[in-house]
């Protein structure tokens, strides 16, 4: 009965969280603002199911979702950050990347998909590249969600026998455990190089997913202004989010 409770909560708290977005999407196409936000996170943290309550009730010709794919031969010889250009948000536009650039920080890296001396050349420019993004107008947010050892597991375990989320199986799964470490120090690189003021990381403790969701959702809603917002509501838990320095490394899954 307690947990019908909790998730009776979770669906009415969606529910008024979703209306603030459709909120603030109505004065984002109005006031013709650019945004886009990066979802990042080891495999199974819970950026799809995120995303999918965030953008549930936008309006879906303003709102885009980019999942890089493998690059082609032909996107392996450009400069690197050309393909991601073609999905950067127009006008109006509401634009998230399940995924992105920071491929090369982390899954490339990690799996040896990429040389190291382009991984120090990603480091070099990706703050330089984001800051030419923001200075141009775009609004950047950038989320990476943090879950445990344990909890991968059993999220990636948990896929196996899921017949609607076969789509996400993939060799990389089993890498994704067996190289906890390698990510590890991984991530850790990418908050500490790729954190600025122009756009800084949002960590989020991602071990209970209803709780990621909304916590998401209110800590992307209270860094804008848009009419009509309920400030109460939209009011972040900084246990479960939080920006990201040096000083809180310690609050990442070791």
């Amino acid at each position: 009965m307690a947990k019908h409770g909790h998730d009776d909560d979770y669906d009415k708290t969606l529910r008024l969280l979703q209306i603030e977005l459709v909120k603030l999407q109505r004065h984002l196409i109005e006031t013709g603002a650019r945004v886009l936000v990066i979802f990042e996170g080891r495999d199974g943290a819970g950026k799809d199911g995120s995303i999918k309550r965030l953008i549930e009730h936008m309006s879906p010709r303003d709102t885009r979702v980019h999942a890089p794919a493998k690059p082609s031969s032909r996107e392996a010889g450009e400069w690197y950050y050309q393909r991601f250009v073609p999905f950067l948000p127009a006008v109006g536009e509401f634009v998230v990347f399940n995924r992105s650039w920071y491929n090369r920080a982390g899954v490339e890296r990690v799996m040896g998909f990429c040389r190291p001396e382009q991984v120090e050349d990603f480091f070099e420019t990706v703050v330089p590249f984001e800051k030419m993004l923001v200075r141009d107008g775009i609004l950047l947010r950038k989320f990476y969600l943090d879950i445990d050892k344990a909890e991968q597991k059993k999220r990636l375990e948990a896929r196996k026998d899921d017949p609607l989320k076969q789509w996400k199986i993939s060799p990389v799964d089993e890498s994704a455990i067996k190289k906890w470490k390698p990510y590890s120090l991984a991530r850790n690189e990418m908050l500490v190089r790729t954190g600025h003021r122009d756009a800084p990381w949002n960590v989020v403790k991602a071990d209970d997913k209803k709780a990621a969701r909304l916590a998401i959702i209110r800590d992307l809603l209270e860094g804008f202004c848009y009419p009509g917002k309920d400030a109460k509501l939209v009011r972040p838990d900084r246990g479960l989010v939080f920006e990201w320095s040096e000083g809180k490394r310690g609050r990442l899954a070791p």
